[in-house]
Parts: structure tokens; sequence; C-alpha cells
């Protein structure tokens, strides 16, 4: 018995020394391999998100639809005709031509060293620093996927249509909780969106005049007045925090409390005690706590599932695996 015991022992040492030696994400990982690199993505974004402020809100949405899918592996980016670009949720992405000028950049300098996943998350982080929001750490390390399924993607990215327990589910299953959801939908603060996103609050209601009773009356009548006068207009671009959708602030957060978080998922977190409890604790604080907690959640996603290692690869072009 006592020989067995050892023996487990031993075993489990072993394990935990296999599991200590798998690669990791680490900071200034391509120090060695590319030292500019992480300067050639940030000096790109400062040149030129100035003149493209909206691109931020487009990386971080792209960003998040990317880690929901396999992890943070860059596979959203893949030209594939049952691919992830095809699901409903990424048919309005866009930025895709500005990574790949990036990669090009990148390439030039380091051949085969930096991944896909790693400059979209970079210039994630860079474009909503350089738009004056919050700063988070970004480990590299990143391998790129080599598998891009639309079904996948239609199935685990949360929608604008989405109640409070199908967020609470599909965030969990990505590792993330409660706080993470109010912080990271925090990013509606910036950005664009369609009227096909939210135009069933305004238009396709059980309630009175078919408008969403969650959503405030006069908003709702100003948003069918002047924005998304029919409810398939897929050309009109309404501002998810209006008056300040380039400016990273807590203004979406006040905006929920009175009733007027432009989707129905926006709603949704106001009607669950815990995610108001967190929304009314950001509102309470300065600025720069929600832009503390904001950073944390951001790089917690930036780790889901990543590949490292000898996982996946290093693409040569972001749209296309190695041949």
């Amino acid at each position: 018995m006592a020989g067995t015991g050892l023996l487990g022992i031993i075993v489990l040492c072993l394990l935990a020394f296999i599991g200590s030696t798998h690669p990791q994400l680490q900071m200034n990982f391509y120090a060695k391999s590319c030292p500019k690199a992480e300067k050639i993505v940030r000096d790109y974004v400062k040149d030129h998100i100035p003149n493209a402020p909206s691109l931020a809100a487009s990386f971080i949405r792209m960003h998040f639809h990317d880690c929901f899918v396999r992890g943070c592996d860059a596979s959203v980016l893949l030209n594939v005709s049952s691919g992830e670009k095809n699901a409903v949720p990424n048919q309005t992405l866009r930025g895709f031509d500005f990574i790949d000028r990036v990669k090009s950049l990148v390439e030039a300098e380091c051949p085969g060293v930096v991944s896909c996943a790693d400059i979209l998350t970079l210039i994630t982080r860079d474009s909503v620093v350089t738009i004056g929001g919050p700063f988070w750490k970004v480990p590299t390390g990143r391998r790129d996927g080599v598998i891009s399924n639309v079904t996948e993607a239609n199935t685990r990215i949360p929608g604008p249509f989405d109640n409070f327990t199908t967020l609470h589910r599909l965030f969990s299953n990505q590792g993330l909780d409660t706080k993470d959801l109010v912080l990271l939908s925090g990013a509606h603060t910036i950005g664009l969106a369609h009227c096909p996103a939210f135009s069933r609050r305004l238009y396709n209601s059980t309630a009175p005049g078919g408008v969403d009773p969650t959503l405030d009356s006069e908003y709702a009548a100003n948003l069918k007045a002047n924005k998304c006068k029919t409810p398939n207009d897929n050309t009109t671009k309404v501002e998810m925090d209006p008056g300040s959708r380039n400016t990273f602030d807590l203004s979406y957060y006040t905006l929920l409390t009175k009733r007027r978080g432009l989707f129905q998922s926006d709603a949704a977190l106001t009607r669950n005690s815990t995610s108001l409890a967190l929304i009314n604790q950001l509102l309470s604080n300065p600025l720069k706590f929600f832009y503390a907690e904001f950073a944390k959640s951001m790089e917690k996603m930036g780790r889901i599932n990543v590949k490292t290692g000898s996982e996946g690869e290093i693409r040569k072009q972001c749209a296309f695996v190695n041949s």
C-alpha cells in the first residue's frame, strides 16, 4: 500500500511538472525573435486610427467574436466559404484590410514569427488607447488556428437580442463571469450599430405601438422618427452611446439606468440584480476605476483557449492557412 501511495505521488508530481512546462502566454514573447513587432503594430495604429476612430470599436468587436469561437486564434480572419466571416454576427465586421497591412509590415521585419492572433489582440488594445481609452496588458505567444466554422460562430457569439440567462451561459462557457459580462459590454460606449440589430424593439414588440416596454419611450420614438424609419433598414448606422460614441467613458452605463441601452442585451443587464449592482458600482466610482476593471476583463478574455507552443501555426497571411 505504501508503495502504491508513493507511486501515486510521483505520478501527480510528474503531471504537475508537465502542466507547468506547457507553453503559456507571456509579456514580450517576441523580445528575441522579433523585438520590433509590438512597436510596428503600435506605430501603425497611432498613425491611422486618429483618421478612422470608429475602427477601435470594430476591433474590440472582432477580437471578442474571435475569442468566443475556438479561443483567441484569429479564426475569424480566415477566408473560408463556410467560415466565421459568414456567420450572422460577423457580416458587419470591418477592418480586415487594416489587419492585413499590419501583418505585412510585421512579416517584412520577421517572416513567419508573429501570429495573426497576437496582431489582432495588440491592434485592439492599441486602437482603444489611441482614442483615449484604457490600457491593458497584452501577453503574447498565441498561435493561429486552422479551422473556421460558421455554425460555431452563429451559436457561440452573444447576440443583441439575447436575454440575461443566455448571455450568462455564453460567457460562462468561455470562463467569464457576470462581472466580465458587465465590463465587456461597456465597450458599447464606442461604435455604431445597424438598425436590424435592434429594430425588433421598435416594431415587433407585443406591447402597444410595437415598442419594447423596457426601452425608454422618448428614445424609441426618436429612433423610429429619425434613424430606423423602417424595420429592415440595413444601411443606417446608429450610435450605441449617443453623443459620446468616440469617447471611452461611463455614459453607456448611465444610459442603461435610463432604459436607453440600444440592444435587448444591453437592457438585460439591468434586469438582473447582480449585474445591476455592478453597473451602479461603476457609476459610483471615478472613470479610472472602470478603466482598471475593464482592463482586467479584456486581458482575461484575451487568454480564452489560446493556442501556444506547437499548436496551430503562424500564418503567413491572416486570411489563409499556410499551404
